[in-house]
């Protein structure tokens, strides 16, 4: 086994490795050191069932199950905890999937929730000719890179992450379409910048754009700040694009860095699975 980083910001591949079957003990402290370092790891190469998936997922912690789908069960009853994203009809004209073909902006998972997920895990099944890639950036490089006056203002301070939308800024089921003022949208509370327990690193935790609130602040006043934080945190110099081929997975750490998706043809075909580590309430820095 082999870890070989990009030169970007984050990133690095495992070669020369079978996930399929048991890890090795030593292989695995390996991979768990390589990635509290790169934050992203990619597997290429891999034949893997739902079970092989889920093996390796509960190697980094206890798994969440996949959110409720549109017909009121997981899309992977017998797994549970096995999400498809995915814009694939069955033959009866029903999703095999969620999140379609459409772009999905930068954002961290679940962060509208009081413990948002760990970790992330997505393995691809099925993938269009073009486009569907997933950009991942770095907010331990995007914190370090703050200004010193930047660093001051935005620590201590908290930001309400909204929950009535996903990452393709579809509303979810029971919410309102508008409220009166994004401070009033229902979601958690969380720092913006947030703390490793272990290793004490910081990193930026701005969760998503649309609808965020700076807990405090006038209206005008967050909507400003905000747009300094984002404008930062999606420079180029923070962030690493997977290009999928067949086979690959890719896991990254939730806490400490953000992800994107590539739109793809409507008429084209994407499969992918993906699992979820449990996480907690961030530690503020």
């Amino acid at each position: 086994m082999r870890v070989e980083p990009t030169e970007a910001a984050l990133g690095a591949d495992i070669a020369d490795i079978d996930l399929s079957g048991d890890l090795r003990a030593d292989d695995l402290d390996a991979i768990k050191e390589a990635w509290s370092k790169h934050l992203v790891l990619r597997f290429r190469d891999q034949d893997l069932s739902d079970e092989d998936l889920l093996r390796f997922s509960r190697y980094f912690g206890p798994l969440d199950k996949a959110p409720i789908n549109p017909y009121g069960t997981t899309w992977v009853p017998e797994n549970p905890e096995i999400n498809v994203i995915s814009n694939i009809l069955d033959d009866d004209g029903k999703r095999i999937g969620g999140l379609g073909d459409g772009e999905c902006v930068w954002h961290a998972d679940m962060t509208y929730n009081e413990a948002p997920v760990h970790a992330c895990t997505l393995y691809a099944v099925e993938l269009p000719d073009s486009g569907g890639g997933t950009g991942f950036a770095s907010m331990i490089a995007a914190y370090e890179a703050l200004s010193d006056e930047l660093k001051v203002r935005v620590t201590g301070l908290e930001c309400k992450h909204d929950k009535t939308r996903n990452s393709t800024g579809q509303l979810r089921k029971g919410f309102e379409e508008t409220y009166a003022d994004v401070s009033q949208i229902p979601g958690a509370v969380h720092p913006i910048v947030r703390r490793d327990p272990e290793t004490g690193r910081r990193a930026l935790y701005p969760g998503r754009r649309n609808n965020a609130y700076v807990v405090g602040l006038p209206i005008n006043e967050s909507e400003a700040l905000l747009d300094e934080i984002w404008a930062h945190v999606s420079k180029p110099e923070f962030a690493w694009h997977q290009n999928w081929q067949l086979g690959d997975l890719v896991m990254w750490d939730n806490r400490y860095c953000l992800h994107r998706r590539d739109a793809f043809p409507t008429d084209s075909r994407r499969h992918m699975r993906r699992t979820q580590i449990g996480g907690d309430r961030p530690i503020a820095a």
